[in-house]
């Protein structure tokens, strides 16, 4: 065999071999779906982001929930019966407040049972979907954020703010153009957060809820930890299926060069007394 004929060989197994990757994994992802719906009786739905690397000028590309996403989810909730609960797996940092809000309003007037499960984080647009669940199901180190608007990059709460500790003159009318769309997103999002929660939690927790997550007490990538969520009024658990650890294992994150967490990955058990640790 020449050079020639080997490097022609090398070059197919390259563009063979992931290809065959890809389909064991797609081909493992939907065993392990059926698996849960099958357990569960429900539709799994799963929204995973994942920081992805481009292949050929190896800088990071960062997915966000966008249109596409509610789209797809949207035609998974219509493709479910009425009464069959939805199971959606969210791992995400959020992304457009339209996207996120049509995927909580659709999983809001389904009338089967939704839970959403979230392994790792659900930040912003992400916390915005799973206020919408009947009930969100946690890792006990998982995360949800605050929701709190964001104009130009920039809190809205802070822009308003601007507004009461500095005079008018002084604000550029750019400032004050975000300021005044800053009011209105501020608004928008506590009524909407308002509607997914009141019919689940009653006005008054509702109210409570949707103003604590829109109106600034945290920075907005502030980690709310499940005792914080539950201490908050909101029906979380945190007893996620094993069955969820094991599916999110099929969603990996891209490599970009060398890894940074090792482990041997099985369990690790006490050693009982006179074996060898």
């Amino acid at each position: 065999m020449g050079l020639l004929e080997l490097f022609w060989i090398v070059i197919l197994l390259s563009t063979i071999l992931p290809a065959i990757k890809k389909k064991k994994l797609e081909a493992a992802r939907r065993i392990r779906i059926r698996q849960i719906e099958k357990e569960h009786g429900s539709r799994v739905i799963i929204l995973i982001h994942r920081q992805e690397t481009m292949s050929v000028l190896g800088f990071p590309f960062y997915r966000y929930i966008d249109i596409n996403d509610s789209e797809e989810v949207i035609r998974a909730i219509h493709l479910t019966d009425p009464e069959v609960p939805i199971d959606l797996i969210l791992h995400t940092p959020g992304g457009l407040v339209l996207a996120a809000l049509q995927i909580a309003r659709a999983l809001k007037k389904h009338p089967g049972k939704v839970t959403v499960y979230v392994p790792h984080y659900a930040m912003s647009g992400g916390t915005l979907i799973a206020l919408a669940a009947d009930e969100i199901v946690m890792d006990e180190h998982a995360v949800l954020g605050p929701v709190d608007p964001q104009i130009d990059g920039l809190p809205a709460v802070s822009l308003l703010k601007l507004l009461k500790i500095k005079p008018i003159a002084e604000i550029s009318d750019r400032s004050m153009l975000r300021a005044d769309v800053a009011e209105k997103a501020m608004r928008q999002v506590r009524q909407s957060l308002y509607h997914l929660m009141v019919d689940s939690y009653g006005e008054e927790v509702a109210t409570r809820i949707s103003s604590l997550l829109v109106e600034g007490y945290w920075t907005h990538d502030y980690p709310l930890t499940y005792d914080e969520l539950k201490a908050m009024g909101l029906k979380v658990r945190n007893k996620l299926p094993v069955a969820i650890y094991k599916l999110m294992a099929l969603f990996p994150q891209p490599l970009q060069k060398q890894r940074s967490v090792t482990y041997l990955p099985e369990r690790r058990e006490k050693p009982e007394k006179g074996e060898d640790q």
